[in-house]
């Protein structure tokens, strides 16, 4: 793989920039700031020295107008990347995003409308030279309207939508769409919160993410128990989401 990782210096990202390295891929990282990217990419040469320079680039998801350009550089890093991976994210309590409008609305464009713009940029550039992948993180989270994550659940789910869609309208054309559900899981983002007993972690999702990107699949809950506790959400009738807090 030649892959491009929009959030790879902290959390998932980072996971599975380092298990792509360890098996001999080339990546190549962005994010929002130039000193954590440095660094990343520098902890990754230090622990595969064989390894090909790790390139990087700033792109923050809040600036549609530089992903053009991000994705240039990373072209001309890795002499045409095949893979593109997200993970990068806005993340809130539904009780902050309730408070503070401005909040939820940087929330919802970041989370939906710019990482549909950043898969749209990626997308046009691997049908250009016969397909690639594109995997992409969405949550949970947008499987079911749930009190205590309603509005970043909304933008999890119209990600996932389009990400399905991309899945079907080009598939033909070797264009191999995952979308990633992670569950809880502790990394930074979820530093606070009392994690439930199935909770995952970021080296389990990577392990299970590059299986999946390997296999082709469209797509992935992880941790999988993930799965099965969405199956059951969803099934549940309205009144009684209405009576429960999960």
């Amino acid at each position: 793989m030649k892959a491009v990782i929009l959030g790879g210096t902290s959390g998932m990202g980072r996971a599975i920039a380092q298990r792509l390295v360890e098996r001999g891929d080339s990546v190549f990282l962005m994010g929002m700031e130039s000193s954590d990217l440095a660094r990343s990419a520098a902890d990754l040469e230090a622990r595969h020295p064989s390894h090909a320079k790790c390139g990087f680039a700033v792109c923050d998801l809040e600036y549609p107008a530089g992903f053009a350009a991000a994705l240039v550089s990373a072209d001309e890093a890795l002499g045409e990347f095949d893979t593109v991976i997200v993970t990068a994210a806005m993340f809130a309590s539904q009780e902050a995003l309730e408070a503070d409008v401005e909040l939820a609305r940087r929330l919802v464009t970041v989370n939906y409308a710019n990482t549909v713009v950043f898969c749209e940029h990626a997308r046009k550039l691997l049908l250009a030279r016969g397909g690639g992948r594109l995997t992409v993180f969405s949550s949970v989270a947008g499987d079911r309207g749930r009190k205590p994550v309603g509005i970043y659940g909304s933008s999890k789910a119209g990600l996932s939508v389009y990400l399905e869609a991309l899945d079907h309208k080009y598939h033909a054309e070797n264009l191999r769409v995952l979308c990633v559900k992670p569950g809880f899981v502790k990394t930074g983002m979820t530093a606070g919160l009392k994690p439930p007993p199935f909770a995952g972690t970021a080296e389990g999702v990577a392990k299970d993410v590059v299986r999946a990107m390997d296999e082709g699949k469209p797509l992935i809950y992880a941790p999988k128990i993930w799965a099965l506790v969405m199956l059951v959400i969803r099934m549940l009738p309205r009144f009684v989401m209405r009576k429960i807090g999960f």
